[in-house]
């Protein structure tokens, strides 16, 4: 197994995203497998990955040609292109960091995190986020996104990683979700 970590840069990059991503989709899988392996929600069309990744490149995880993990890079200038997320956006203007909204801050929303199943456990998702780290921390004050609370097995890795709970909301279909936010 030879990884490499880098940025998408071609269309087989980001049609490895959306394979990964289809896999994962908690539509897609058991409700077994949702407790423990964890899951994603947001659906992203090759479209919309090629417009948010002409703004700022997705980090990958590649195993020879194969994309085995991803966390994607999104922008305010996004916000409109992924209709779904726009409340969260919206949101940023009355959740308060350090004293301030959310929205005041350069900021760099991670649109949606995916390690294969069978590359999980081995410090991937880790080792991406040190990538985005350097390839966005001289761009922006912070990284931001919200994870569902029954997403456990997110919630855990992104403490592990340093995200702190900035704040909580229910939305409509009784979701709960977490604001978290990783200072560099």
């Amino acid at each position: 197994m030879s990884l490499v970590y880098t940025t998408s840069t071609t269309e087989e990059d980001l049609l490895g995203i959306i394979a990964l991503q289809k896999n994962n989709l908690a539509i897609n899988l058991q409700y077994d497998e949702i407790i423990t392996q964890g899951f994603v929600t947001v659906v992203h069309s090759l479209d919309s990955l090629h417009k948010m990744n002409a703004i700022e490149q997705h980090i990958i995880c590649k195993d020879d040609q194969k994309v085995v993990a991803y966390l994607l890079a999104m922008t305010v200038q996004s916000q409109y292109d992924i209709p779904v997320l726009l409340p969260m956006f919206e949101m940023f203007s009355n959740i308060l960091y350090k004293g301030k909204p959310v929205s005041s801050y350069n900021y760099i929303v991670v649109g949606q995190v995916c390690v294969d199943k069978n590359y999980r456990g081995q410090g991937i998702l880790d080792k991406c986020y040190e990538y985005y780290k350097t390839c966005l921390s001289k761009k922006y004050h912070f990284a931001i996104t919200e994870i569902a609370s029954r997403n456990q097995r997110s919630i855990k890795a992104h403490q592990r990683i340093g995200f702190t709970q900035i704040h909580k909301f229910t939305a409509p279909g009784n979701e709960e979700w977490s604001i978290v936010v990783l200072e560099w």
